[in-house]
């Protein structure tokens, strides 16, 4: 029994200790830390007169000068640490000018000597400033790098150092097949990565819309977003029909943003397509293109499986102005079901919002042809009865009686 108490003490005094020595480490890691920024601030503080230079300097035909005098390893950091921001803001001239001093300096010798050390956060801490600094050769290390990376954010941050270092189309391609390993829905993430790549975009565009992986092929029309690279118009025309329907949603969704004119036969295909996202995008896009010619199209979308369809099929009439809106009071009233349910929310949806902002004579005139429609189809809008009378005696009250 004593023996078992005796036991038992030593071990509370044991974790006590274990307690104490961890509280001194918190202790000495928080002081250690806050020294650091202090240390920081101080040599920031320091260099503000040389940052000064650099900008006026780099406005001026003449190379850029070395940091002056001997410097500690921390303040040698927070002058690369400036120059990496000014690499990531500036282009062209500037840039090329901050590279070159990033070499002198002996930043770019230091860090690739960091990347081939042991130590994993050293590693990754390289990999980060050489590619701030665009350093073309450290793109064979950071491809090891990368490959034995798990996935996570510092897959990422690897992929996006070896795109803004590389400065071959071929590395570039190497480094999103492994990159695309790392997870299932990366494929924006790379396509953000992509598009940081010092290379010529078009070129790599239809690289990847033409390969045979699809993960390249789904990289390649989210980095289009935003981009107008007319020669990747034809494999896009190409993809409309891909065989993978993750693939062929997004190049629908594309090619309806970038084509100005859709051709009927274009049309037809695309809204009987297999899969209901093809068919949403389809219907969303002839109402945003004013396209009133695909009315007929558009009511027979109203009683479609997939409420996608319906709901932007609807929604696309209802932008379509006049024969729009009466398609939608028909589908209501001689409709059934999802169509008829679908129709009348957005007629009552319609005829709130556009009732409630005149501000224009266009946008007044438009809604009076629409509630005099829905009179038509439905009676009387609620209220404006009550609405007109009260208008009407306002009137008579503050006229008066000017017979005498």
């Amino acid at each position: 029994m004593f023996q078992s108490l005796a036991l038992a003490y030593w071990f509370l005094i044991a974790c006590i200790a274990l307690v104490i020595v961890g509280v001194i480490v918190l202790f000495a890691m928080k002081m250690s830390h806050n020294g650091k920024r202090r240390k920081t601030a101080l040599y920031e503080m320091k260099q503000r007169d040389y940052f000064t230079y650099l900008q006026t300097a780099l406005t001026e035909n003449r190379p850029l000068k070395l940091p002056p005098g001997k410097l500690a390893p921390l303040e040698r950091r927070v002058i690369q640490d400036k120059l990496i921001e000014w690499i990531d803001q500036f282009k062209g001239e500037y840039r090329d000018k901050l590279i070159e001093l990033c070499r002198e300096a002996g930043f770019v010798e230091h860090d690739l000597k960091e990347l081939g050390r042991l130590r994993y956060g050293r590693q990754i801490d390289a990999a980060y400033r050489l590619g701030g600094m665009r350093c073309p050769e450290a793109v064979p290390g950071l491809m090891e790098l990368l490959k034995d990376e798990k996935p996570g954010p510092m897959a990422i941050m690897i992929g996006r150092s070896i795109a803004r270092c590389t400065t071959r189309h071929g590395e570039l391609k190497d480094m999103l097949t492994v990159l695309l390993t790392k997870g299932k829905s990366i494929h924006h993430l790379a396509a953000d990565i992509l598009l940081e790549a010092n290379l010529d975009t078009s070129r790599v565009l239809i690289e990847l819309l033409e390969d045979r992986n699809p993960d390249f092929v789904k990289v390649g029309l989210v980095a289009m977003w935003g981009q107008a690279v007319p020669e990747v118009m034809p494999a896009l025309d190409r993809l409309v029909g891909a065989e993978h329907q993750d693939v062929r949603a997004e190049a629908v969704k594309l090619y309806l943003s970038a084509s100005p004119a859709l051709k009927d036969e274009t049309i037809l295909k695309l809204i009987q397509d297999s899969d209901p996202e093809v068919r949403a995008e389809v219907v969303q896009a002839l109402g945003s293109k004013h396209a009133s010619g695909s009315i007929p199209l558009l009511r027979k979308a109203l009683r479609d499986e997939d409420w996608r369809v319906r709901y932007n099929s609807a929604e696309s009439l209802s932008k379509l102005g006049e024969p729009g809106f009466e398609a939608l009071c028909q589908a209501a009233v001689q409709g059934t079901g999802a169509e008829r349910e679908i129709a009348m929310q957005q007629i009552e949806s319609t005829m709130q919002h556009s009732g409630t902002d005149h501000k224009a004579v266009e946008q007044m005139i438009a809604h009076n042809k629409k509630r005099l429609l829905y009179e038509r189809y439905f009676g009387p809008v609620r209220g404006s009865e009550n609405r007109t009378t009260k208008k009407r005696t306002g009137v008579a009250t503050v006229g008066g009686d000017y017979t005498a």
